[in-house]
């Protein structure tokens, strides 16, 4: 079992670009959210679409305090599928007419490949 020092774990998560820009991507997410709000979008597209576009970042956040290797892949795993989720729902936001940024599509993109690069990284550090 590897043992972290939480002053190490708090260093490399303030340099983390994954940490920096899942919690970005988290308040873009609230943001747009209270702009569907406002514009009568139906709740049920906003509660999805909030839930896995903020649960994303949480999920990294965790992975940084994992107990082991293979725990820290598994949390990364469980955010890439939020993110894909996530990506699913502004899709449908975008289709329906609700929202036509798309630079936040692109954030949740960029933030799936940096994902599934630490993954597989991560995979080929434990062998």
């Amino acid at each position: 079992m590897i043992k972290y020092s939480y002053r190490k774990v708090d260093y490399v998560m303030k340099d983390s670009p994954l940490i920096s820009k899942s919690k970005s991507f988290a308040l873009e997410v609230i943001n747009v959210c209270k702009q569907l709000r406002i514009l009568k979008c139906e709740s049920v597209l906003i509660n999805q679409f909030i839930r896995s576009g903020t649960s994303i970042g949480a999920n990294i956040r965790e992975a940084f305090y994992a107990h082991s290797k293979a725990d820290f892949v598994s949390k990364l795993q469980i955010a890439l599928k939020e993110c894909y989720e996530t990506e699913y729902w502004i899709e449908l936001l975008i289709d329906g007419g609700y929202y036509d940024n798309k630079e936040i599509q692109e954030h949740c993109i960029e933030i799936k490949k940096i994902l599934i690069a630490s993954i597989n990284t991560a995979k080929e550090n434990m062998k």
